[in-house]
């Protein structure tokens, strides 16, 4: 297993061992004690598996605030998304900046979002199936949004005519959301 920070350090991309043969493949896809021993020691408490018919689906940008805040570990086990973290977090040194990667069933890496990031994907590939645990459980109550195409974000999605659910049309900007997360890290 190895695990890579991406520009915003919390946010890491992992990559496991697939092992395979004429009948095909076995892989471990989480092992708490193993993420735990690479730096990723978070307690995932419910799958959730996601089927985008359309290229161009997005999704996002998602996140529950306390006492019901998500970290997030998002694999893709069909086709591939660009997937997008927003520092969400007052005080960090990348508040409001964010960090994407493509995840896919061809590189077979995986996406860690921890707690305070907004989290969105557009899909890469028709029929794309995104596979992704959480560290707490869904509370509508506690679940917000921030905007996909928000100008403060500058995130650069490589489609623009996206398939958006109403709901993900309607979020509000960066500028205009209440302080729900708190930077607790080491400035560097």
């Amino acid at each position: 297993m190895s695990v890579e920070d991406l520009e915003i350090p919390d946010v890491k991309i992992i990559r496991l061992p697939k092992h395979g043969d004429d009948r095909g493949f076995f892989t471990e896809t989480y092992s708490r004690r193993k993420f735990a021993d690479a730096g990723v020691n978070v307690d995932l408490v419910q799958d959730n598996h996601a089927f985008s018919a359309h290229k161009g689906t997005l999704r996002g940008l998602h996140f529950q605030v306390p006492p019901f805040a998500q970290a997030k570990l998002v694999r893709v086990a069909r086709g591939a998304i660009l997937d997008v973290a927003v520092d969400l977090r007052v005080g960090s040194p990348t508040f409001g900046r964010h960090v994407s990667a493509v995840i896919s069933a061809e590189e077979w890496n995986q996406i860690f979002v921890p707690v305070g990031f907004a989290h969105g994907l557009l899909t890469l590939e028709s029929n794309t199936e995104v596979l992704y645990k959480v560290s707490d459980v869904y509370s509508p109550e506690h679940d917000k949004g921030l905007l996909w195409n928000d100008p403060a974000l500058g995130i650069a999605w490589p489609v623009t005519d996206v398939i958006l659910s109403p709901k993900d049309r309607a979020q509000p900007l960066l500028a205009n959301l209440p302080a729900y997360f708190q930077f607790e890290g080491v400035k560097p």
